[in-house]
């Protein structure tokens, strides 16, 4: 099948600063949507800002309900693909980010990624997705709707679990840096960041940040600097 995104409809699909960069550009930082999200940009703040530093941001518009399966990796290569190709680029720094489930997804991007992003940066992650399943009652829907074309649920989910793909060595050797909030009501942090920070330790490179006394994805201040210079320093080499 052909593709259908282009450069000329980038902007139906994705939001880019590319246009705002003025040199050589260093890199490209994926931002994906928690559950639900559903906005469209024109312009965005920390996409200016990264423009400054001659670094690309992609907001993928994923399905908001998509929990990184196999068409929102599809989807997500193929904008990037069409970024590459426009401005005749062979190989470029990818930084895979995102919070909750776009916290899951930067995971889950990094490990099927047609290019391997050199790094992933994940806030209040969702990490083991079967098990979140079970965690809210909103849930099992956006799951089911996700991966209802599969044959088996269980094994669907699995695959697009950061838990499940670090347990078979699935997570690719890059590095991981982790931020997640001690009160966290919708993603609980012992059944998620925990565990597969405690697997991820014993073979890649995982930095680990627990932001005290804050709910889900409300990172103070101080620690939404330390998220974003951990994006940003990734093309300071």
């Amino acid at each position: 099948m052909k593709n259908i995104i282009t450069y000329e409809n980038l902007h139906y699909f994705a939001y880019s600063n590319d246009k705002l960069c003025r040199g050589k550009v260093k890199g490209i930082v994926l931002d994906f949507f928690g559950l639900g999200a559903q906005l469209m940009y024109d312009d965005h703040p920390w996409g200016r800002e990264l423009a400054l530093q001659n670094i690309i941001l992609v907001i993928p518009y994923n399905n908001p309900w998509a929990w990184m399966n196999r068409q929102a990796v599809d989807y997500t290569d193929e904008i990037i693909d069409v970024l590459f190709a426009h401005y005749g680029i062979n190989d470029l720094p990818i930084v895979a980010s995102g919070g909750s489930m776009g916290g899951l997804s930067a995971l889950v991007y990094s490990a099927y990624a047609r290019r391997t992003p050199v790094r992933c940066v994940a806030s209040c992650p969702v990490c083991d997705l079967p098990y979140h399943y079970t965690e809210r009652p909103d849930l099992p829907r956006t799951l089911y709707s996700a991966f209802f074309s599969c044959a088996d649920m269980d094994s669907a989910l699995r695959s697009a679990s950061p838990l499940h793909l670090a347990m078979d060595g699935r997570m690719p050797d890059i590095d991981y840096f982790i931020f997640h909030c001690s009160r966290d009501s919708a993603v609980n942090i012992n059944a998620h960041s925990e565990k597969l920070v405690n697997i991820l330790r014993h073979n890649r490179r995982v930095e680990y940040a627990i932001v005290m006394d804050r709910d889900h994805c409300d990172l103070t201040e101080q620690a939404l600097c330390e998220y974003r210079k951990s994006i940003t320093d990734a093309f300071c080499h």
